[in-house]
């Protein structure tokens, strides 16, 4: 197997100027800094006084950008004593250079002033909406602070990288924090993020477009390529119907059914199937009414018949057998309860006085329906006996009637 070559490190330590966030790596030679140490620095500009954000590390070589300039020293008592009297310095060159402008009338906003670390050169940093004429400004300032005079115009988005302040998310300014280059922002990252485009909404203090839209482009442009697009003709368990609104975060749909108009659902992009990506075209064929992979295979599910209880036992009509529910199934000989000595009994002719004898009510017709076999059969035997003797009785009466007349 080949060996991989082992790629070359570079020693170098992390440098931050004031006022601004974006980080260069210098070349700390034999010193040991450490993190939050100053150090004197060699820069194009000259010398100059930095803070170290990280000490000393290592790198890959393909990530510096040669040559790579040197850490001269860390910073002793007279290097910082030099650095707080020029910041005094900058703001009297601030006022006069504010005084100046308004004397001129230049259409000129000053934003900073900076003193170079040896105090050779003054720097202003000015906005203005086009190019200025200050060479009577760069005069009249080199006449007063007499040392060399440099404007530079910036943008605005520069201008809040420098004063610094709060967005309205209520933290610092992303580009005064750890922003190191400003990336384009277009107003069509708010369309795709579907954001309102007022710009009072999605404008930064600068003016410019925030530059939070470009943090989460990527994410918006993936879940894109996943939902299908407004007026869609889609399927879904409800039926056809046509994509009214798209929600990316959720990843759902509105859809306006096709046989209900006034209806609108909401489904997930994964409960769904798309018939047709985007509006309808000319040259687009047409969807054949059958054409519902998910509508169509939805089963139908069976009505069941409603089964009815009742708690109430059954209703007894007065002199009656008659109930309001069906008759019980009939028991079985050997489950039959015996019958009592009242059942037993046989059963008595009823008189024209609707009396038995010695005035005794005639058993109702309920009470012979509910004698079980074995008492039906006693209840017969019995009967038969006193019929007999009945017709007997009647017998001798009638020979006695008839020898009382014949006398």
């Amino acid at each position: 197997m080949e060996q991989i070559p082992e790629r070359k490190t570079v020693t170098v330590c992390d440098i931050q100027f004031r006022n601004n966030a974006k980080v260069y790596f210098f070349d700390p030679g034999k010193l040991e800094v450490r993190t939050g140490d100053e150090v004197i620095i060699d820069t194009s500009r000259g010398l100059e006084l930095g803070q170290c954000v990280r000490g000393n590390h290592a790198v890959s070589e393909r990530e510096i950008v040669a040559p790579l300039r040197s850490v001269i020293r860390i910073a002793n008592e007279q290097d910082l004593k030099i650095d707080m009297e020029n910041r005094a310095k900058e703001k009297r060159a601030f006022e006069i250079c504010q005084q100046k402008i308004n004397e001129l009338k230049l259409d000129m906003q000053l934003v900073s002033t900076e003193y170079a670390f040896d105090g050779s050169k003054i720097l202003f940093f000015f906005t203005a909406d086009g190019r200025v004429d200050f060479r009577e400004l760069v005069k009249s300032l080199a006449s007063v602070l007499r040392t060399r005079i440099e404007l530079r115009q910036i943008g605005v988005r520069d201008k809040a990288k420098m004063v610094g302040g709060l967005g309205i998310c209520g933290r610092p300014f992303c580009c005064g924090e750890f922003l190191e280059d400003f990336q384009p922002v277009s107003i069509k990252m708010a369309k795709t993020q579907n954001l309102s485009l007022n710009p009072a909404k999605i404008s930064g203090t600068c003016g410019r477009l925030m530059c939070c839209l470009n943090y989460e482009q990527e994410a918006y442009e993936d879940l894109i390529r996943t939902c299908p697009k407004a007026e869609s003709f889609v399927d879904t368990p409800d039926g056809r119907g046509t994509v009214t609104e798209v929600n990316l975060l959720k990843q759902s749909v509105h859809v306006r059914l096709e046989k209900q108009p006034d209806t609108v659902v909401c489904h997930r992009n994964c409960d769904i199937c798309v018939l047709r990506n985007g509006k309808a075209k000319k040259t687009d064929e047409p969807i054949p009414d059958d054409l519902a992979p998910i509508s169509g295979n939805r089963p139908h599910k069976k009505l069941e018949t409603p089964t009815f209880t009742t708690y109430l036992e059954p209703v007894v009509l007065k002199k009656t057998s008659e109930t309001l529910t069906p008759e019980p199934v009939a028991q079985k000989p050997e489950e039959a309860a015996p019958a009592t000595e009242s059942e037993q009994k046989p059963k008595r002719r009823r008189r024209r006085g609707g009396k038995g004898k010695q005035g005794a009510p005639a058993a109702a017709p309920a009470e012979a329906a509910k004698q079980t076999a074995p008492a039906a059969e006693a209840a017969g035997e019995a009967g038969s006996a006193a019929k007999g003797k009945s017709s007997h009785r009647r017998r001798y009466y009638r020979r006695r009637k008839h020898e009382s007349k014949s006398e």
